[in-house]
């Protein structure tokens, strides 16, 4: 599942950089969301799979600080990124004759980096507060289930929702392929 995700994602990007059609504000925010989301399932994948063939359950507190630091990071980042992409959507839709003026690159780049300085500044305290404390009381079974669902399985099917699936992405991935 690591390597379907990490290729699928590495595919859009890979597909958006070479074709210059594809170099319009809705395939920027793609792009970052694939970027994103290969960022968000190597915070955790690589470690849990190590554990998984050692048979260890070990991590050191600066590793579980530095592995959480990223995850929360990338994985706001992503619904931030998502935000920002139905904002795109609903300009394409409901202003068409103005969408390119009002989504000029700069505008798309300062919502880019709106999206990270929001994910920083507002999410990342209270969220780790949040994980940490409820981290104690609840099912391991049950939370090992879940953490797997969004770790691992949404990253894994973002590129087949908004890329793959995408006549124009396909197109390009054939010319670049």
């Amino acid at each position: 599942m690591y390597l379907v995700t990490f290729t699928g994602n590495l595919l859009i990007i890979l597909a958006i950089v070479t074709d210059s059609r594809l170099h319009t504000p809705m395939y920027f925010f793609l792009s970052n969301l694939s970027f994103s989301d290969m960022c968000f399932i190597s915070t955790t994948v690589p470690k849990m799979l190590l554990n998984i063939q050692t048979q260890s359950k070990v991590i050191t507190y600066e590793g579980c600080l530095s592995q959480m630091y990223f995850f929360m990071l990338f994985g706001v980042f992503d619904n931030f990124l998502l935000t920002v992409m139905a904002y795109d959507r609903f300009v394409a839709i409901c202003h068409p004759l103005h969408y390119m003026v009002i989504m000029n690159p700069k505008f798309c780049g300062i919502l880019l980096l709106g999206s990270w300085v929001s994910v920083v500044s507002l999410f990342y305290g209270t969220g780790l507060g949040v994980y940490l404390s409820s981290a104690a009381s609840q099912n391991s079974r049950a939370s090992a289930i879940a953490s797997v669902m969004y770790t691992v399985v949404t990253p894994m099917l973002n590129p087949f929702i908004y890329g793959l699936r995408n006549r124009d992405i396909k197109e390009a991935l054939r010319k670049a392929l």
